[in-house]
């Protein structure tokens, strides 16, 4: 199995354009007709067609969460309002003769039969991305949308991987940041972590108190030295009131049957910008590793985990 590493800088390429991903922005109909004419190739997501008897295509599971009928309807609307697919892609080149553009097949088979895949979801306040990411060999096809309309396809080389990743936790401009009252590094029983993010979440502060005043010389710094006990109660609550987004990846090595699911990455958008998440055993017991990290780290932080698919 190729060894592909995140971790360490890419050598530079031969050529500006052999560094360059190829991006092209695609429909859902246009997609679909892409993957159509590229040998039938299944793409990473499913527009499942309904029980119903008006034949309109279900959206429970096309984008991980259910959508209310009238957003239903508003997304078929749009879909339908869409130019003919065939005719588009002609008129932009890329179908010539009824043939696919070699690239665009060439990625849309890769998403289909990859040795790696990342599934990565992203939501900061109300805006929900969706991407996958699939490598096999030194080759990495991705696919993105916000709202199952439209797609970004793109391809290239795996040196250009981690610029890539680091594309997907960039903070939309207008969201408004400030400073945290959680630290840029912590590490807590995963218990008060969970009791954290659910008082933020139902204003249950009494259980956050209760919990915090059993275990709060175990809220470490990064020197293994426990926060004042006095401060703990804050920034605890911080955790979970300063929530504005979340970044998931899901690694998994899918070259064999069945799926082997090698781990979970996991961000948190606070006040001033992301957290990673790590969840590790201490005296039997779980605990959580509260790290501020950039945009620019996630390729850094999934490399244990890919690491562990390779070997």
């Amino acid at each position: 199995m190729t060894t592909i590493d995140l971790s360490t800088p890419a050598p530079p390429p031969s050529s500006l354009f052999d560094a360059l991903p190829r991006r092209v922005a695609l429909t859902l109909p246009e997609l679909q007709l892409v993957a159509e004419r590229a040998g039938g190739a299944p793409l990473p997501f499913d527009v499942h067609a309904p029980d119903g008897a008006d034949g309109s295509p279900s959206l429970e599971n096309r984008l991980g969460a259910s959508r209310g009928s009238a957003q239903d309807q508003a997304y078929l609307a749009a879909v339908a309002a869409l130019h003919d697919p065939e005719t588009s892609l002609v008129r932009r080149g890329l179908l010539v003769d009824g043939v696919v553009d070699d690239g665009l097949a060439g990625a849309v088979g890769l998403l289909a039969t990859p040795t790696y895949a990342l599934d990565i979801d992203v939501s900061v306040e109300a805006v929900q991305v969706k991407a996958w990411h699939r490598a096999n060999d030194d080759a990495v096809a991705t696919l993105a949308t916000s709202d199952g309309i439209v797609f970004e396809l793109a391809w290239f080389p795996t040196a250009a991987w981690p610029d890539e990743l680091g594309r997907v936790g960039v903070v939309p401009e207008d969201l408004a940041m400030r400073e945290s009252s959680v630290p840029s590094y912590l590490d807590l029983p995963y218990e008060l972590a969970d009791a954290a993010v659910e008082a933020g979440a139902s204003g249950r502060s009494d259980v956050l108190q209760v919990l915090t005043a059993q275990h709060a010389d175990q809220v470490v710094d990064a020197d293994g030295r426990p926060f004042p006990a006095a401060e703990v109660p804050g920034l605890l609550q911080a955790l979970g009131a300063e929530a504005q987004g979340r970044l998931r990846v899901l690694v998994a090595d899918v070259s064999s049957e069945p799926t082997s699911v090698v781990g979970v990455r996991s961000w948190v958008l606070l006040a001033d910008g992301w957290r990673t998440l790590h969840p590790h055993q201490s005296d039997g017991r779980t605990r959580v590793e509260i790290r501020a990290v950039q945009p620019t780290e996630l390729a850094v932080d999934l490399a244990p985990v890919l690491a562990d698919v390779a070997s």
